[in-house]
This record gives structure tokens, C-alpha cells and sequence, in this order.
């Protein structure tokens, strides 16, 4: 989200041919459409270098830029996650702890279990089949593999990271961001840094549909089994844009949280939580901010918006949704009652979770320090388990 007046539009207006002739007629493209055709396919990754900058607009040192890339951390980049019928391919970035291997040397991507080297075939004749197996007696010692070479690697949470930028700009590998998804696997989380569709190409739900996805996709098992994650134990965490993206997928269908695209932690920082016309015109909420929410729900008014309440993860919220943490500076540019009003939306479901303030205007990951580090890796850990 923008941090405050005067910050220019994010996003420019970016034309995308979708290679379909204008001369085509109405029933024949609808019979193309039906047909299996599909549009010509494109990347989300932001068009313009600025577009790619993240929320935090300071030249600061602050919040996560505090933090310093530790060594044991392994970043696979563009990954795609999916492709949708708009045609638009989606990737993320995979950050995860490097894992010690036996017999030296380190590995990224962990194994589920290190097997022993199977033996080179000799150039003699192949063994009877129906031959007595060779005692220990006749030369062969009996043989043990040690423990360490068949242990299972243990699987770890993870943990779906969503950048912020208003819903129209931002990406998942500019600095502020790179440092996200790699503190989160130097706290032992296997973490996803998703690219999702921004306005405005694309509008509420588009971006809610491709995180879904993103959840989806790190669970299914042979993904889970590539990066050694429990896919029981799949968290999100988020900024601004992305933390109302993040506490949206909390709020998204009910019961287990171990299926589909249902998450089993939300973390979220200085989002936008309550797009409706009460919260933001009634409330008080700035006429940038305003403008940011009509834009991602598509609507020329508040007063009669259904897609910004849809875009608010309160009207969804039921007793079954995971904890949630919220974390937010008293006086930036998202409206601190938006993150005391949804606190009181979960306490009255009976929602476990977390508020977090600190003083002053700084947003989103601005304010994602040492300290606040601490606390939102301390939340993911007991909601997500070790």
C-alpha cells in the first residue's frame, strides 16, 4: 500500500494483445472460446523497473532491511505455480534453510532420506538367482548401513510469502521482499515468495484466486516432497496489499486447515482489512486509500460495492479460520482502527490471535525490525509447531 499522501500511482496501464484478430465476430470467438482457445500467455511480473519496488518507500534502514542474510539459506527463483484461463503465468520463489548432509557437504533442498550409493554392476557374469546368499563365514561381512545414512530429514512448515504494493505494483524478488522470504527460512520455515496478478490487469478476486493456487500448489505431494515441507502445517504471511491477501486466505472456506488452499497460521502487517464504505468513508480513511480499494474491487463507489466487502476478510471469518497475527504502527497510512476493528471480528469468533502495535508512521515491513521479527517467527513457530 502507498505510505502516504504524494506518493505517485502505482502501476502504469499496461496493454497486453491478447492475439485475437479484430475482425473476428461475436459467435465466432465465442465459439473459439468454447472451443479450448485460449488467450496468448504472459508473465505478472511487472512491466516498469518502479513498479517492482516494494511498499516501503523510505531510503531508511529499516524494519526488514535491518536484517542480514544469513549464510544457509538457498534461494530457487521463477518457479511457476500455475497458469490461469486469463493466460497470465505465475511464479514464485522458493528460500529455504540448508540442511547438513552426512558425509559431508550441504544441500538445499533436502531429500526425504539419504539412502546409501547403490553398487556398481561388475563385468562378470550376473549372480544365481536360486544360489544360497554368502555367510559372513564365507567372506562377506554382514553389513550395517550407520543410522545417518537412512535417516528421514525432518519436514518443516511453510510459509506462503505475499509482497504488498497497493494490489497494483510490487514483486517478489525486489530487495525488501528477497529479505523477507530469506528471514523466513533462517527461522527453519521452507518459504514461497508468490507473484500474483495486479490491477490493473486484473481485479479482486484475481489476486485471492492465485495465492489460493500458490497454497495449493506448495501442498500437493510430490511438490511437498521436492522441498521438504509438511503440508499439514502451511502458513501465510503478508504486507500491506499482501497482508489483506493474507488474512483473506485465513478467512477462505472453513473447516480443516490441512486441505486445499486453508492455511494453519496468518500473519499479517499493516493491511488493509475492511474495504467496505463504513470503515473507509465513514471511517475517516484517506481518499488515496479509497481510491487503492476501488480500483482492486472495480467499482465506482463504496456505497454500493459488493466485491470490497467480499475483499474484506471479516465477512468470511468463521470459528474454524487459523490464528492470526496483526502487526501495525499507531499513526501510518492504513487506519489503526483497521487493525482494532478485525481483532474484535476474531475475538467474537473466538479466533486466536496476536496485536502487535509500535508507535509511529512507518508501514508494512517498515516495521518488521528485530524486535517485531521476533514476535511474528514466534507466532508462525507455535501456530505452525518447530
Amino acid at each position: 500500500m502507498n505510505t502516504g499522501p504524494g506518493h505517485p500511482r502505482f502501476g502504469s496501464r499496461r496493454i497486453r494483445s491478447l492475439a485475437i484478430a479484430g475482425t473476428v465476430g461475436v459467435a465466432v470467438g465465442a465459439t473459439a472460446l468454447l472451443g479450448g482457445f485460449r488467450p496468448q500467455l504472459y508473465s505478472v511480473t511487472p512491466d516498469a523497473p518502479g513498479d517492482q519496488l516494494s511498499e516501503l518507500v523510505t531510503t531508511q534502514i529499516v524494519g526488514i532491511r535491518t536484517f542480514e542474510r544469513p549464510e544457509g539459506v538457498t534461494v530457487v527463483e521463477d518457479i511457476e505455480y500455475g497458469t490461469q484461463p486469463d493466460g497470465a503465468v505465475l511464479t514464485l520463489d522458493v528460500c529455504s534453510p540448508t540442511v547438513a548432509v552426512p558425509e559431508g557437504g550441504m544441500q538445499a533442498e533436502p531429500p526425504l532420506a539419504v539412502a546409501a550409493p547403490t553398487a556398481t554392476p561388475s563385468d562378470g557374469p550376473a549372480p544365481d538367482a536360486a544360489a544360497e546368499p554368502e555367510t559372513p563365514e564365507e567372506g562377506l561381512e554382514d553389513e550395517t548401513l550407520p543410522e545417518e545414512a537412512t535417516q528421514v530429514a525432518p519436514l518443516r512448515p511453510a510459509v506462503i510469502s505475499i509482497h504488498g504494493g497497493s494490489w497494483a505494483r510490487g514483486d517478489k524478488g525486489n530487495s525488501d521482499w528477497r529479505a523477507v522470504c530469506t528471514w523466513l527460512a533462517s527461522e527453519g520455515f521452507v518459504a514461497y515468495s508468490v507473484n500474483y496478478r495486479l490491477v490493473p490487469d486484473a481485479v479482486f478476486p484475481a489476486a485471492l484466486d492465485d495465492v489460493a493456487l500458490a497454497v495449493e500448489w506448495a501442498r500437493d505431494a510430490a511438490n511437498a516432497q521436492t522441498y521438504g515441507i509438511d503440508p499439514d502445517r502451511i502458513g501465510v504471511f503478508g504486507g500491506s496489499a499482501g497482508g489483506n491477501l493474507a488474512a483473506l486466505l485465513g478467512a477462505r472456506g472453513s473447516g480443516s486447515l490441512t486441505e486445499g488452499a486453508r492455511v494453519a497460521a496468518v500473519a499479517e502487517l499493516s493491511a488493509p482489512l475492511d474495504l467496505s464504505y463504513h470503515a473507509l468513508v465513514t471511517g475517516g480513511a484517506s481518499a488515496g486509500l479509497q481510491k487503492i480499494a476501488l480500483d482492486f474491487a472495480d467499482c465506482l463507489t463504496l456505497s454500493d460495492c459488493a466485491r470490497a466487502r467480499a475483499a474484506s476478510p471479516a465477512s468470511t471469518l468463521d470459528s474454524s479460520d487459523p490464528p492470526v497475527f496483526l502487526g501495525t504502527s499507531t499513526e501510518e497510512y492504513i487506519p489503526l482502527a483497521q487493525a482494532t476493528g478485525y481483532a474484535a471480528a476474531l475475538k467474537r469468533k473466538g479466533i486466536d490471535h496476536e496485536l502487535v502495535t509500535v508507535p509511529g508512521t512507518l508501514h508494512s515491513i517498515g516495521i518488521l525490525d528485530a524486535t517485531m521479527r521476533t514476535r511474528v517467527s514466534a507466532f508462525l513457530h507455535a501456530a505452525l509447531g518447530e
